[in-house]
C-alpha cells in the first residue's frame, strides 16, 4: 500500500524497436495525466536491451513524439542498456540469498541461465482499474530472470528500475497483467516496495481485433497520424477518450483540462475501439479553434507543395488564397486532406483553366442550345455587377438562384458548375464565382459556350 504522503511517480518505458504505437501513446498520456494531477513526476525509461532490434532513430523519434504531444518528462532519461552492472548486483544478491540459482541449460548461445526460485504461493494485488486480482504462481515454476549474469530479462530489470527510480504507480496495458505476479515475487525477494498497479484495456480495431502492425499496417503508429496532418491536441484529446470518459457530455478537451478531469478509476475494463471517424471529427473541432491566420498559413504551405499550383501566379495573391482557404477548410478534417486533394487534381481548377468534354456541360437530356441560353443569361447578369461587389458567394447566389429555380436548378446550375470547375463535384457555383472573381468567371463561362 502506498504512503499517502509519498510523491507519486509514474513511468513510460518504450522499447525503441519501431515507431511509437498509438496504444503506447495512450499509456503515456494516462501516466502523464495521473502524475501531473497529483503533483508528481512523469519519467521516461528507454528499454533498449534488445540489441538487435533497438535503434537510435526509433528512440529519437519517440522522444520527439512525446514532445510534439506536449508531454514533458521529469529527471534524467533512463536507458536500460547502461544499467547492466546494476542489474548484476541484484542478480548476485538473489543468488547469494538462495532466491535464484544458475541452471545448466542451453538457451540460444548461452549454456546456463539464471532462474528465480519460485516460493509457489498465491499473489494478490489491487488493480486501480480491475480491482482485486489473485494468481497462483505455482504454474510459473522457476522462471528465468537472466540469460546469463550479463543479460537480465525484462522481469528483473523492470523491478529494479521501478524501485531505483521511485515509481509508485505502474500504469500499463492489460497485456502485462500476466507479468505482474512474476514482478511482485521478484520485488518481494529483493525487499523493495510494491508499486500500485493499473492495467489499461487494449485498443482494438472495429472488428475487435488487437491493433497490430502486422494486420493494420502503419495506421497503428503515431507518426502515421502526424504525417496525415492531425493536430497533437486532437490526438491527445481522442486517445484520452479511448477507454475512459469524464462522465459528462463534454468531448473537447485541452491537455490541461484532461489533467484536471482524468480519473483513472473510471477507465473501463473491456477493450476500447479505435474509431478513425471520431478522430477526424475531434481533429476538425480542434482545427476550428485555431487562429484564422494559422489556418490560412497552413493551407498556403500545403498548396505550395503542389507542382502545378506552385507555378501559378494566383498562389501569391493573398486575397485569393484567403478566399480559397475558407472553402478548402470547410472540406477537410486534417491538413493531409489538402495533400490528397491537390494530388488528385481536385483543386487545380482554381489555378488553371479547367479541361473537360463539351458533353459534360449538358444536364441529363438537356440540349446544347438550352445550356447555351442559360450560360449567356448568367454572363449578362454578371456583366452588370461591379467587380468590388463580389464580397461573398451570396452576391452571385442572389443574382442567379431565382432564375435557376424558375428554369430548373439542374438545367442552370449544372452547366455553370462544369464551366467554372470542369468537375462534377466541386464547391457550389456561387462560391466558385466568388473565389474566381467576375472577370475569370465570365471568361470560363464564355469558353463553355464556345464548346457547346
Amino acid at each position: 500500500m502506498q504512503d499517502k504522503n509519498q510523491k507519486i511517480i509514474t513511468r513510460f518505458p518504450p522499447s525503441p524497436t519501431g515507431p511509437l504505437h498509438i496504444g503506447n501513446v495512450r499509456t503515456a498520456l494516462f501516466n502523464y495525466f495521473f502524475a501531473r494531477q497529483n503533483g508528481g513526476q512523469f519519467i521516461v525509461r528507454v528499454e533498449d536491451t534488445d540489441k538487435v532490434r533497438s535503434k537510435k532513430e526509433y528512440e529519437l523519434g519517440m522522444l520527439d513524439s512525446l514532445k510534439w504531444l506536449g508531454l514533458s518528462r521529469d529527471g534524467q532519461l533512463w536507458h536500460q542498456s547502461e544499467r547492466v552492472e546494476i542489474y548484476k548486483k541484484y542478480l548476485r544478491k538473489l543468488i547469494d540469498e538462495g532466491k535464484a540459482y544458475v541452471s545448466q541449460e542451453t538457451e540460444g548461445d548461452n549454456k546456463e541461465v539464471i532462474r528465480f526460485k519460485n516460493p509457489n504461493k498465491v499473489v494478490t494485488f489491487t488493480d486501480l482499474i480491475r480491482g482485486e486480482i489473485s494468481f497462483d504462481t505455482t504454474e510459473l515454476k522457476d522462471f528465468i530472470i537472466a540469460r546469463n549474469i550479463n543479460e537480465p530479462v525484462y522481469h528483473l530489470s523492470v523491478v529494479v528500475d521501478d524501485f531505483q527510480s521511485g515509481v509508485t504507480h505502474v500504469i500499463r496495458g492489460d497485456d502485462h497483467v500476466s507479468n505482474t505476479p512474476r514482478q511482485i515475487l521478484i520485488g518481494e525477494a529483493l525487499g523493495v516496495p510494491r508499486p500500485v498497479y493499473a492495467h489499461l484495456p487494449l485498443i482494438l480495431a472495429k472488428d475487435r481485433s488487437k491493433l497490430s502492425k502486422r494486420k493494420h499496417g502503419q495506421s497503428v503508429s503515431l507518426d502515421y497520424y502526424q504525417k496525415l496532418g492531425y493536430l497533437p491536441g486532437a490526438i491527445v484529446n481522442y486517445l484520452s477518450l479511448v477507454g475512459w470518459n469524464p462522465g459528462t457530455d463534454k468531448e473537447i478537451f485541452t491537455i490541461d483540462e484532461l489533467i484536471k478531469t482524468f480519473d483513472i478509476t473510471q477507465v473501463q475494463k473491456g477493450g476500447a475501439i479505435f474509431d478513425p471517424v471520431k478522430l477526424d471529427w475531434l481533429n476538425k473541432e480542434h482545427m476550428k479553434r485555431l487562429p484564422k491566420n494559422t489556418i490560412n498559413k497552413e493551407i498556403y504551405n500545403r498548396l505550395k507543395n503542389n507542382d502545378i499550383i506552385s507555378k501559378s501566379e494566383k498562389i501569391n495573391d493573398k486575397k485569393f488564397v484567403e478566399k480559397i482557404s475558407e472553402t478548402i477548410f470547410n472540406h477537410i478534417s486534417k491538413w493531409g486532406d489538402i495533400d490528397t486533394m491537390t494530388g488528385e487534381g481536385e483543386l487545380s481548377y482554381f489555378f488553371e483553366e479547367p479541361q473537360y468534354e463539351a458533353e459534360k456541360l449538358l444536364w441529363k437530356e438537356s440540349s446544347p442550345d438550352i445550356s447555351k441560353k442559360h450560360l449567356m443569361w448568367i454572363i449578362n447578369q454578371l456583366d452588370k455587377i461591379q467587380n468590388d461587389s463580389f464580397d461573398s458567394a451570396d452576391t452571385a447566389k442572389n443574382l442567379i438562384f431565382d432564375y435557376a429555380t424558375e428554369n430548373g436548378k439542374g438545367e442552370v446550375l449544372w452547366p455553370l458548375r462544369l464551366a467554372l470547375s470542369g468537375k462534377e463535384k466541386s464547391p457550389d457555383p456561387f462560391t466558385l464565382i466568388y473565389i474566381l472573381g467576375k472577370s475569370e468567371s465570365i471568361s470560363r463561362i464564355s469558353n463553355a459556350i464556345k464548346k457547346l
